[in-house]
């Protein structure tokens, strides 16, 4: 099949869940014979490589502003010459739907990835709220398949939408026996700090996280991986809140060094809120590491016994005291969970799109959508 995935910054992957899938999934599909072409976002001073782990890429500008960006750039990927002779299109992030019946028209048949609860996100204003919600109603009625990776965000549309999703989770990349020669780069020692990786957004809690650690009892720094393209406002709150036991690295692009980061940590805090699957918790989990986590649905989904959970800064402040109090106990939980979250596996997650492709082409893939009317006595507007 020739299968075109849209709607993303592209790969390598560098920026989150969406950009990891792609790379993941894209290069499987081509280990299995498929011929995949990725629509990208050009990042200034970076290269742009015609070809990467054998998909073919294609290059496309956007307009530089957090609203516009995403559909601004899968405009131009759905009307581009390269769609042309697709047989199937992977479109991710619901945001995308109004551009749905581009792709339909040219007899390409399309599953939409509709990610999390985007319009939940503080960064949206009403407009930009309403917007999310009208584009999750566009998806239901445009695909011909809807992708859900958590069984949260499954049965919020069949609540809302009475809609079929076809449910695949992300992968967890197990790191067995992992080096951390390189921590004393940044002068870290294993099992020597908490660690959190996260983009500074209010639905990420890394306010909430940095104002637990600095109300606790931790003797152990608290490394903080990330920032916010978008808010500086936030990030300024973000290091107003620490003290000087918390040390901000920015973000981390080398991949070895932040698998070693993830490996190396005592326990790592999740903050992720309204998203579903989320890839830095499988990864955190597959290095090996316990999570202190949010506690929503998606998130014990993926940690289900082998987690510890906060709502609060006060919880959180608790759980660092009592993991610091019994490290033994806490490399017993993360051991478990390690193993329990193979589960999610790349290979598989790639198999399953695999044959969501080849139902798509063969017409069989459309379930119960309808409409995208919600149903009476939904959530409503937000």
């Amino acid at each position: 099949m020739r299968i075109a995935m849209i709607g993303t910054r592209g790969v390598p992957a560098r920026y989150g869940g969406f950009e990891t899938a792609v790379e993941e999934i894209g290069a499987r599909l081509v280990a299995g014979g498929h011929e995949v072409r990725v629509f990208c976002r050009p990042v200034p001073g970076e290269s742009q490589p015609a070809t990467y782990r054998g998909m073919a890429l294609t290059w496309l500008p956007a307009m530089r502003r957090r609203s516009l960006e995403t559909l601004s750039h899968t405009a131009r990927s759905v009307l581009h010459r390269e769609l042309a002779g697709v047989d199937v299109a992977l479109v991710f992030n619901a945001a995308n739907a109004p551009l749905l019946p581009v792709v339909r028209a040219r007899r390409v048949p399309v599953a939409t990835h509709v990610d999390g609860l985007e319009w939940q996100r503080a960064k949206w204003g009403p407009a930009g709220r309403r917007y999310y919600r009208l584009a999750e109603s566009l998806a239901v009625r445009w695909s011909d398949a809807l992708v859900a990776d958590a069984a949260g965000i499954a049965d919020y549309y069949r609540r809302e939408f009475d809609a079929d999703t076809v449910q695949i989770a992300y992968g967890a990349p197990i790191l067995r026996d992992p080096s951390l020669d390189r921590l004393g780069e940044l002068d870290l020692e294993p099992g020597g700090y908490h660690l959190v990786v996260a983009r500074f957004e209010p639905e990420n809690h890394v306010l909430e996280i940095v104002e637990g650690y600095r109300r606790s009892t931790a003797r152990l720094p608290l490394v903080v991986v990330g920032s916010a393209p978008y808010s500086e406002a936030y990030t300024a709150s973000v290091h107003a809140a620490a003290d000087d036991r918390v040390r901000f690295l920015g973000g981390v692009w080398d991949q070895e060094l932040l698998d070693q980061l993830y490996a190396g940590a005592l326990s790592y805090l999740h903050g992720h809120s309204v998203g579903g699957t989320n890839p830095s918790l499988l990864r955190a989990v597959g290095a090996g590491t316990a999570v202190i986590a949010w506690d929503v649905d998606f998130n014990r989904e993926v940690l289900g016994e082998h987690g510890r959970f906060f709502r609060d800064s006060a919880a959180l402040a608790a759980e660092l005291a009592a993991a610091e109090a019994d490290p033994d106990e806490v490399g017993q939980r993360a051991a478990a969970a390690q193993q329990d979250v193979r589960r999610y596996n790349w290979d598989d997650v790639a198999a399953a799109y695999e044959r969501l492709c080849r139902d798509l082409l063969e017409g069989r893939a459309r379930g119960r959508l309808g409409s995208g009317r919600r149903r009476a006595g939904s959530s409503g507007a937000p």
